[in-house]
């Protein structure tokens, strides 16, 4: 029978699992605690949360909830971040990190039910942020729209234009 330290964090696990849009898997192992909370204070900052858990408790969290397997990177020292709000700015945090200071090891993790590398969460990490897609996005319309009104101003413009100078020529 399992003990009620693991099933607490069976339960934590479940409860940090729902709802959430991804989760990294990085070894932080080798970092100093100044160095750690530095990472947890830009992972929060970016609107995720960063936990240890046991990697065999994990497994069977994410079987019990019939979620991707990541067997193959739960292996050794491991840190899970928890993203719920924007993916691409937990990502940047934690790559950014792993930039400066090599200690830090992304593994891969999951996203919107699948499993990612660390190669993918590298290039998620060098997305532009939601607001500027979205203003791209905006602009791009914008552009559509104007070009549009422009040509549609500009069939009766060039009509009253070729009757004013129908009018000249017959007054003249």
């Amino acid at each position: 029978m399992p003990n009620a330290r693991n099933l607490e964090m069976m339960e934590s696990i479940k409860a940090d699992l729902e709802g959430v849009n991804a989760m990294w898997v990085i070894d932080a192992c080798g970092l100093t605690v100044k160095e750690v909370e530095q990472l947890r204070n830009s992972i929060r900052e970016a609107g995720a949360a960063m936990t240890v858990y046991k990697n065999t408790i994990m497994k069977k969290a994410l079987a019990e909830l019939d979620l991707v397997n990541m067997d193959s990177i739960l292996e050794g020292p491991s840190a899970f971040v928890f993203c719920t709000g924007d993916v691409a700015a937990a990502a940047k945090a934690v790559t950014e990190f792993a930039k400066e200071n090599k200690k830090l090891e992304v593994k891969g993790g999951m996203m919107d039910g699948t499993f990612v590398t660390a190669e993918e969460i590298a290039a998620i990490a060098s997305l532009p942020p939601k607001e500027v897609l979205m203003a791209q996005i905006a602009g791009a319309i914008s552009g559509v729209a104007r070009g549009l009104a422009v040509c549609i101003n500009g069939v009766p413009s060039g009509l009253a234009r070729a009757l004013q100078q129908l009018a000249d020529q017959k007054a003249a």
